[in-house]
């Protein structure tokens, strides 16, 4: 029963991660990969322009769009059983709220501690901007940023959870969540600035961060609206068959 019901939980995020994945490449391939041709139109023209050598592309940008597309399906999936791990974890104990509420909150969790945060002080950049040489620290400044959102959305759920234990008001628990995460925020520009100056035309790159935001949230809403309903369908079939709740087999459902 464990295992079955475990095997389930990680199906239903790899559905719904796909399916949320399938979206956001979508919408990225209709919308952002536009923005994305005309920023590697003019990256073309500046090393033309420098009399550097132009750029070999291995694949052309029609088979780069299907790839997008494939690559977020496969990147949503993952992300999707992921999901599903760590709901498993921290709704172990948690038979108050249903599984359409508990999806809700973790996906808003996980948005904001993996990707808002993060995005808030390294904001993407469309192709060309950005120094090879760099890369590295680019890279690793970026993971920092991830690091301090995790642990951000993580102490914030405990000091909830905490001061719903010790029967604080509703006011009080969210002002305790709001100032941990600004307190994070602002930690965060503690990190090293962007090294590389941004070239490309002021219009270009809020549309492309514009459209990459758009992007995110798309995958995970569609995470967690598809989670949340497949779960919630889960829930319906268990009562109607008379078996026990999933939350006495493995995490709550």
């Amino acid at each position: 029963m464990l295992v079955t019901s475990l095997l389930s939980l990680l199906g239903r995020g790899a559905v719904a991660g796909g399916a949320a994945g399938f979206v956001s490449g979508g919408f990225s391939w209709l919308l952002a990969e536009p923005v994305l041709d005309k920023a590697v139109r003019l990256e073309a023209t500046r090393e033309e322009a420098s009399g550097g050598p132009a750029g070999v592309e291995l694949f052309s940008r029609s088979t780069q769009h299907t790839g997008l597309l494939i690559a977020a399906v496969l990147t949503g999936a993952s992300l999707g059983v992921l999901f599903a791990v760590v709901y498993a974890i921290v709704h172990r104990r948690d038979p108050e709220s249903t599984p359409w509420q508990r999806s809700l909150m973790l996906a808003g969790a996980g948005f904001t501690g993996v990707w808002l945060l993060p995005f808030l002080r390294y904001p993407a950049n469309p192709p060309g901007v950005g120094d090879p040489g760099t890369l590295d620290t680019r890279v690793n400044a970026w993971l920092a940023a991830i690091g301090i959102g995790v642990i951000a959305v993580t102490l914030a759920w405990r000091v909830h959870g905490w001061l719903k234990q010790h029967g604080r008001s509703a006011p009080q628990r969210q002002l305790a969540v709001m100032g941990i995460v600004l307190a994070a925020l602002v930690s965060l520009f503690a990190l090293p600035d962007n090294p590389d100056p941004v070239t490309a035309p002021a219009l270009l790159v809020w549309d492309f961060r514009a459209l990459s935001a758009a992007s995110m949230g798309l995958l995970w809403g569609g995470l967690a609206v598809g989670f949340g309903l497949l779960g919630m369908r889960a829930a319906r079939d268990r009562t109607e068959a008379g078996l026990p709740s999933a939350s006495s087999a493995v995490p709550a459902t």
